[in-house]
């Protein structure tokens, strides 16, 4: 993989909807590969801007809950727009939402995959 793409592995624990933290830095959110097996649930995030202290759940500039995919699909890949992951350092995954979180009935291992980000000139 390039240095200008990378994949982050992320794990969402039995009985849990949130997944372990991933570290972007300078690269931005761009597709997840969902696991061969998921209990159906969107997904939603979490971000950290000092580096893991806090979390805090990640809403758009409207004020809504930013939701992929109304049930992200077992097993498929998710092509996502980069815009509202722009400048996230450290980020989790969220099986539903804040308001409805979803337990994975096992182990769930997502794969992110990112890009790098180009400073404009």
């Amino acid at each position: 993989m390039s240095a200008v793409q990378k994949t982050i592995p992320v794990l969402i624990a039995s009985g849990t909807a949130l997944s372990n933290g991933a570290l972007l830095g300078d690269h931005v959110l761009v597709g997840i590969q969902m696991s061969a097996a998921w209990s159906a649930a969107s997904l939603t995030f979490q971000i950290s801007y000092d580096l893991g202290a806090s979390f805090h759940d990640l809403y758009d500039d409207s004020g809504s809950e930013v939701t992929l995919a109304p049930a992200a699909p077992a097993g498929k890949y998710l092509q996502i727009s980069p815009d509202p992951f722009g400048g996230i350092v450290l980020l989790k995954v969220r099986s539903g939402t804040t308001g409805t979180p979803v337990n994975q009935a096992a182990d769930r291992n997502l794969i992110l995959t990112t890009r790098k980000l180009f400073p404009i000139r």
